[in-house]
């Protein structure tokens, strides 16, 4: 099978401009690459790879010859182009939240579910950043010990909610140091400038925001797990530019001790273990920010569980959490030949 013709969808966007650098920088096989974007950007010229590329127009047209799409342009966009992308015979490989749940389409983290992307129809869902992290490290512990129950927090930072919610953060925090004024873009009833939001989306069943029932749903579906594996998690948004960190509290069938947890992360894919109490080491979203580990720390019993194991997880949220794993399923794809 030749190389595949490849698109990236929202090329334009702070997720979309993390896929090219990344397909940079794993030199991802392709024969012809498209650069897609709403109307307003195309005919803008995009570099890539030391050359220079016109942006087109998100329009049917646009999908014909394709292979792979990498879509990173929101749901509305995705639910709109996803009918003619399939149609024209293209993967789209999907960052929005408009097909996680869909019973027919795959919710895949490369290196954790890669056998449901050959259940897919033309489109694989990409998870939400926050549940790409945690996968990572559950998988194998599941795999060890099978999980029973889970509590997340997650500790959210500015990036992944986009370009306006990181000028809010960095504009407000310059006017605040300088006594001036600042009319913040995203985050309006509450500031960001040293501050915690806790409330990421809106609000849905039983007063859990969107957010946090997707670490619910999506952590059930992309490990399998039984209806009666109880998880809960509270979301929160903190003035951080990148990386998001999560406390996870799990409880299992049989013990896992931190010891034999640090045993089997140390050789996860995917997955970075920086534990030392003694030395302080630990992981910071500083530390992960611009790298591709998800990182775990603070390795720990869980006194509030049986056969409970807590535990502390950083990854760059724009990374793992959307492009990084996003050109992952599209080298898997190509890999299993499943394009």
């Amino acid at each position: 099978m030749s190389n595949p013709n490849i698109a990236v969808l929202g090329a334009t966007g702070v997720v979309g401009q993390e896929i090219l650098k990344i397909l940079d920088e794993k030199k991802f096989p392709f024969n012809e690459i498209k650069f897609l974007a709403s109307a307003r950007s195309a005919g803008k010229q995009i570099e890539f790879q030391g050359r220079s590329y016109t942006i087109e127009e998100a329009c049917p047209e646009a999908f014909e010859g394709l292979n792979i799409v990498l879509a990173s342009a929101g749901g509305a966009t995705s639910k709109a182009l996803a009918g003619e992308i399939v149609k024209k015979g293209a993967v789209m490989v999907d960052n929005s939240s408009a097909f996680r749940m869909e019973p027919d389409v795959p919710l895949v983290i490369a290196g954790v579910n890669d056998d449901d992307l050959k259940k897919h129809k033309g489109i694989i869902a990409n998870p939400n950043c926050s549940t790409s992290q945690l996968m990572l490290p559950l998988k194998p512990l599941h795999d060890y010990g099978k999980i029973k129950r889970m509590i997340v927090s997650t500790y959210q930072s500015v990036s992944g909610a986009g370009k306006d919610a990181i000028d809010d953060l960095i504009e407000g925090t310059k006017a605040y140091l300088s006594n001036g004024e600042y009319e913040p873009k995203k985050f309006k009833d509450y500031p960001i400038t040293f501050n915690l939001i806790p409330q990421i989306d809106s609000f849905a069943d039983y007063d859990y925001t969107k957010e946090e029932l997707k670490v619910v749903n999506e952590s059930r579906k992309i490990l399998h797990l039984p209806e009666d594996v109880k998880i809960s998690c509270t979301a929160v948004r903190v003035p951080v530019h990148t990386s998001h960190s999560e406390a996870v509290s799990i409880e299992f069938e049989k013990e896992i001790t931190p010891g034999k947890a640090r045993e089997i992360l140390s050789s996860a894919y995917g997955v970075e273990v920086a534990d030392s109490p003694e030395s302080l080491k630990y992981p910071t979203p500083l530390q992960a920010a611009g790298k591709d580990p998800v990182y775990v720390g603070r390795i720990r019993k869980e006194l509030a569980l049986d056969n409970g194991l807590a535990m502390w997880v950083v990854a760059d949220n724009l990374r793992i959490g959307a492009a990084l794993n996003t050109v992952r399923i599209a080298e898997k794809l190509v890999e299993m030949k499943l394009y």
